[in-house]
């Protein structure tokens, strides 16, 4: 069984776009050039405050989420995109001041899968890498 999983997942295409399930492509397509706010009331007062928003490049892929709280932007995250496997190559963390905190990269294995997550500090220097392990059970 484990020998089958191997050879599915070795025979799988490496460009993004081919991994993906038709209710996967659908969501994207509604999903191009969207931004998304989602907002908060407060019951009693009923005021309202912007929570969260998310934007969508013109291949539905998000390329910028932004945490609010009631004093402005908690954090901030944009996210660089493969052209042509469409798998996420970068994403910078920003503080509340909007300046960097972390930059993570990212390798793909060739099933679609993530290999390895690099990240680092503002000033470019590495601080962790994340392996990814897949153990397939029988």
């Amino acid at each position: 069984m484990m020998l089958f999983a191997l050879c599915t997942l070795l025979a799988m295409p490496a460009w993004g776009q081919s991994l993906l399930t038709p209710e996967q492509l659908a969501k994207r397509e509604k999903r191009k050039n969207l931004t998304v706010k989602e907002w908060n009331t407060d019951d009693k007062t009923k005021t309202r405050w912007l929570d969260r928003v998310k934007v969508y490049d013109s291949q539905g892929r998000c390329i910028e989420e932004i945490e609010y709280a009631t004093y402005g932007q908690k954090w901030r995250i944009t996210s660089t995109y493969d052209d042509v496997t469409g798998k996420v190559l970068e994403e910078v963390e920003y503080n509340d001041r909007n300046r960097p905190v972390r930059i993570r990269k990212y390798e793909w294995n060739a099933d679609g899968t993530k290999a390895k997550q690099y990240n680092y500090l503002p000033n470019g220097k590495l601080y962790s890498v994340k392996v990814f392990e897949y153990i397939f059970s029988e």
